[in-house]
Protein backbone atom coordinates (compact mmCIF):
# COMPACT_ATOMS: atom_id res chain seq x y z
CA UNK A 1 0.00 0.00 0.00
CA UNK A 2 1.30 3.59 -0.96
CA UNK A 3 1.21 5.56 2.00
CA UNK A 4 0.91 9.44 0.57
CA UNK A 5 2.41 11.23 3.79
CA UNK A 6 5.55 8.66 3.57
CA UNK A 7 5.95 9.80 0.08
CA UNK A 8 5.32 13.37 1.19
CA UNK A 9 7.78 12.92 4.05
CA UNK A 10 10.72 11.41 1.79
CA UNK A 11 10.16 14.55 -1.11
CA UNK A 12 10.52 17.37 2.34
CA UNK A 13 13.44 15.46 3.52
CA UNK A 14 15.65 15.50 -0.18
CA UNK A 15 14.01 19.29 -0.62
CA UNK A 16 15.94 19.87 2.62
CA UNK A 17 18.82 17.86 2.06
CA UNK A 18 19.84 19.58 -0.88
CA UNK A 19 19.78 23.13 0.52
CA UNK A 20 22.53 21.14 3.08
CA UNK A 21 19.95 22.47 6.27
CA UNK A 22 19.25 20.42 9.02
CA UNK A 23 16.21 19.49 10.94
CA UNK A 24 16.67 21.98 13.12
CA UNK A 25 16.85 24.82 11.25
CA UNK A 26 14.03 24.54 9.22
CA UNK A 27 11.80 23.71 11.89
CA UNK A 28 13.06 27.02 13.66
CA UNK A 29 12.02 29.09 10.18
CA UNK A 30 8.62 26.99 10.09
CA UNK A 31 7.66 27.55 13.66
CA UNK A 32 6.99 23.57 14.08
CA UNK A 33 8.58 21.69 16.81
CA UNK A 34 12.04 19.77 15.44
CA UNK A 35 10.53 16.34 16.54
CA UNK A 36 6.66 17.20 14.87
CA UNK A 37 8.96 17.67 11.33
CA UNK A 38 10.89 14.72 11.72
CA UNK A 39 7.98 12.75 12.57
CA UNK A 40 6.28 14.57 9.07
CA UNK A 41 9.34 13.21 7.23
CA UNK A 42 9.76 9.82 8.32
CA UNK A 43 6.07 9.80 7.10
CA UNK A 44 5.10 8.91 10.92
CA UNK A 45 2.37 11.99 10.84
CA UNK A 46 0.20 13.84 8.19
CA UNK A 47 0.69 17.33 8.07
CA UNK A 48 -1.93 19.93 7.34
CA UNK A 49 -2.39 21.82 4.02
CA UNK A 50 -1.28 25.22 7.15
CA UNK A 51 2.28 23.19 8.23
CA UNK A 52 3.36 22.27 4.76
CA UNK A 53 2.78 25.84 3.84
CA UNK A 54 4.96 27.12 6.58
CA UNK A 55 7.58 23.92 5.75
CA UNK A 56 7.24 25.03 2.07
CA UNK A 57 8.44 28.58 2.88
CA UNK A 58 10.93 27.81 5.59
CA UNK A 59 12.39 25.58 2.60
CA UNK A 60 11.80 28.82 -0.09
CA UNK A 61 10.01 26.05 -2.34
CA UNK A 62 6.85 26.37 -3.80
CA UNK A 63 3.82 24.23 -2.67
CA UNK A 64 3.16 23.01 -6.00
CA UNK A 65 6.56 22.12 -6.76
CA UNK A 66 6.36 20.31 -3.64
CA UNK A 67 3.53 18.77 -4.72
CA UNK A 68 4.51 18.33 -8.38
CA UNK A 69 7.25 16.00 -7.03
CA UNK A 70 5.06 13.66 -5.10
CA UNK A 71 3.00 13.01 -7.52
CA UNK A 72 5.58 11.93 -9.77
CA UNK A 73 7.03 9.59 -7.29
CA UNK A 74 3.35 8.65 -6.56
CA UNK A 75 2.94 7.66 -10.09
CA UNK A 76 6.56 5.95 -10.17
CA UNK A 77 5.19 3.64 -7.02
CA UNK A 78 1.83 3.21 -8.29
CA UNK A 79 3.57 1.24 -11.64
CA UNK A 80 6.16 -0.44 -9.39
CA UNK A 81 3.22 -1.55 -7.51
CA UNK A 82 0.95 -2.52 -10.66
CA UNK A 83 4.20 -4.19 -11.70
CA UNK A 84 4.30 -6.54 -8.71
CA UNK A 85 0.89 -7.50 -8.36
CA UNK A 86 1.13 -8.68 -12.09
CA UNK A 87 4.13 -10.25 -12.39
CA UNK A 88 3.93 -14.22 -12.63
CA UNK A 89 4.64 -15.91 -9.35
CA UNK A 90 7.41 -18.78 -10.52
CA UNK A 91 7.70 -21.77 -8.20
CA UNK A 92 11.12 -22.10 -6.22
CA UNK A 93 13.00 -25.32 -6.94
CA UNK A 94 15.72 -26.44 -3.84
CA UNK A 95 18.78 -27.53 -4.60
CA UNK A 96 20.88 -28.64 -1.55
CA UNK A 97 25.17 -27.95 -1.24
CA UNK A 98 26.63 -30.04 1.05
CA UNK A 99 30.18 -29.44 -0.48
CA UNK A 100 32.32 -26.79 -2.08
CA UNK A 101 35.11 -27.11 -4.64
CA UNK A 102 34.90 -30.73 -3.07
CA UNK A 103 35.35 -29.42 0.05
CA UNK A 104 32.87 -30.41 3.00
CA UNK A 105 30.30 -28.17 4.33
CA UNK A 106 27.51 -27.55 6.42
CA UNK A 107 23.95 -28.47 3.93
CA UNK A 108 22.68 -25.50 2.64
CA UNK A 109 19.35 -25.21 0.83
CA UNK A 110 18.84 -23.04 -1.86
CA UNK A 111 15.65 -21.99 -2.80
CA UNK A 112 15.87 -20.00 -6.49
CA UNK A 113 13.42 -20.12 -9.59
CA UNK A 114 14.42 -22.65 -11.75
CA UNK A 115 16.00 -20.70 -14.57
CA UNK A 116 18.12 -18.74 -12.21
CA UNK A 117 20.29 -21.79 -10.86
CA UNK A 118 22.76 -23.25 -12.62
CA UNK A 119 23.87 -26.98 -11.15
CA UNK A 120 26.74 -28.84 -11.84
CA UNK A 121 27.67 -31.82 -10.76
CA UNK A 122 31.19 -33.01 -9.72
Amino acid sequence: MILLRRLLGDVLRRQRQRQGRTLREVSSSARVSLGYLSEVERGQKEASSELLSAICDALDVRMSELMREVSDELSLAELAESAAASAPVRPLNSVSVTSVAGVPTERVTIKAPAEAVDVVAA
